[in-house]
């Protein structure tokens, strides 16, 4: 999308502005591990905006939402150290995540949304509270 329809989008949608505002300030001078908790809270927050609007009927701001969950997961999927002995179940989870959330674009299951949302949150917290 160019810059100008991306700043005509964000006119339209003064939370899509607040969230990326808010998450371009996050990143700047942010650590590794606080671009993981990022990334795991912006995949869940996207999820929990897909069941809302699914609920709602508003499938522009539900496919919006699963977007940016995708987008979440993948710079997840990226960031990987398959080195890491937690690395290749991290990266098998964040796939089978991937897949499901882009099989729900079309076949729309909330509880299965809110399954990945409960272990995106699940891991955060477990990743921050060996981190302190």
């Amino acid at each position: 999308m160019e810059r100008a329809e991306q700043l005509m989008q964000l006119r339209r949608d003064p939370g899509e502005t607040y969230r990326r505002v808010d998450f371009d300030a996050r990143v700047k001078g942010a650590s590794s591990l606080q671009l993981v908790a990022l990334c795991l809270e912006q995949a869940a927050g996207s999820l929990g905006r897909a069941v809302y609007a699914q609920e709602h009927g508003d499938n522009s701001a539900k496919s919006a939402a699963l977007t940016r969950a995708v987008a979440a997961i993948t710079a997840l999927e990226l960031g990987v150290d398959t080195s890491n002995p937690v690395g290749a179940p991290l990266l098998q989870l964040y796939q089978a995540a991937r897949r499901t959330i882009l099989d729900n674009a079309l076949r729309f299951d909330a509880r299965q949304l809110e399954t990945i949302r409960t272990d995106l949150l699940d891991i955060r917290e477990a990743m921050l509270g060996t981190a302190n």
